[in-house]
């Protein structure tokens, strides 16, 4: 049987092809409104998934109202679930009644298991006359339960370990912590630098799932508190995989080099099952073994840089626009940090360090 999910965002496309695949069905995925008349011409559908906007960044668009009605025209056998973040509960009204949808859910509550339950509800219904007599259709007739496919995860009777989720957006907190939870981990959720900081210190997890900018830091410090949540994950042992929106190669070079991060996934590429794998490797790789120089901060850092590149205190002044007595200080406690007494020891361990 086949599923029909109409989405302009990518990420969303993978994530319901993923749970209806996993109940079963062959999925066809448009994009548009053309294109969604186009596969509804081409086969039966016995259930589609449609998002309300269709207009990329213009949020009053309402496209998925008419493949709404397009699907009536078309595949009249076929159910719809319209899916939206910015659908008022009046549209959501007219959705049911004046365009047939079997119900509304919105993108910002999203919760995989009530997805499946309705999925499963839409698939115990009585298919339409000359769909199809397949075993599976049968099956799926007589009212019975589709138990979603393996992805990965927990092996029975293996110790539960928890996984820190580090997410600011209320959607991907959601979305990674439901398919962490249907993998058998326990789960802690951090909204903040400063929650997860609280986490990672007391050693409560055994990875890091941690996105690089938190909307909740000062503008100043945005998109540094994800790589001071990488550098305290390194130094308590703890490995960490980023799930992030950028997709700068800055950011992932960055990553990758100064923090020893596990894996790097772009939110806009998000393959569930691949995360879930991501997080069990992470498990069971050796941990990373904590460096003197996770406990630099940012501007400690820069002036051993510069320290390294051979300049004295007053160019390393100057370059950063501070005083001398300034940089004193930070190379005071570099060294305190690092246990050297000296300019060329505090070089080599930072060579040595990489």
């Amino acid at each position: 049987m086949r599923a029909l999910v109409v989405d302009d965002d990518r990420a969303w496309q993978q994530i319901l092809v993923e749970l209806l695949v996993d109940a079963g069905l062959t999925v066809d995925v448009a994009s548009d409104l053309r294109q969604a008349v186009a596969s509804l011409r081409l086969n039966p559908h016995r259930l589609a998934v449609v998002d309300l906007s269709l207009g990329g960044t213009d949020h009053r668009n309402e496209d998925g109202l008419a493949v709404l009605d397009a699907v009536r025209r078309h595949d009249p056998g076929c159910a719809t679930i319209l899916l939206s973040g910015f659908a008022t509960v009046e549209l959501a009204v007219a959705a049911l009644k004046d365009h047939g949808a079997h119900t509304c859910l919105r993108k910002e509550r999203f919760r995989r298991a009530e997805f499946r339950k309705v999925v499963q509800e839409v698939l115990a219904m009585p298919l339409a006359p000359g769909y199809g007599d397949s075993p599976r259709a049968r099956a799926v007739t007589a009212g019975q339960a589709l138990a979603p496919a393996a992805s990965g995860g927990m092996p029975a009777g293996a110790a539960v370990p928890a996984v820190l989720v580090v997410e600011d957006d209320a959607g991907w907190r959601s979305i990674l912590a439901e398919l962490l939870t249907d993998a058998g981990y326990q789960v802690r959720l951090a909204s903040s630098y400063g929650e997860a900081f609280g986490h990672l210190k007391r050693g409560a997890c055994g990875v890091a799932v941690v996105d690089l900018t938190l909307s909740g830091a000062a503008p100043a410090e945005r998109g540094e508190e994800g790589y001071r949540l990488l550098a305290a994950s390194r130094q308590a042992g703890i490995p960490a995989v980023v799930v992030t929106g950028s997709s700068r190669t800055i950011d992932a070079e960055r990553a990758w080099g100064d923090y020893g991060i596990v894996a790097f996934l772009e939110k806009r590429t998000f393959d569930r099952r691949a995360f879930v794998e991501v997080v069990a490797s992470a498990l069971t790789a050796a941990p990373t073994a904590p460096s003197s120089l996770d406990a630099l901060t940012d501007r400690e850092r820069e002036v051993l840089d510069l320290l390294v590149q051979g300049l004295t205190n007053k160019q390393i002044a100057d370059r950063l626009v501070i005083s001398p007595n300034t940089v004193k200080r930070h190379l005071k406690a570099v060294f305190e940090k690092l246990g050297v007494n000296t300019r060329a020891a505090a070089v080599g361990k930072a060579t040595g360090g990489g």
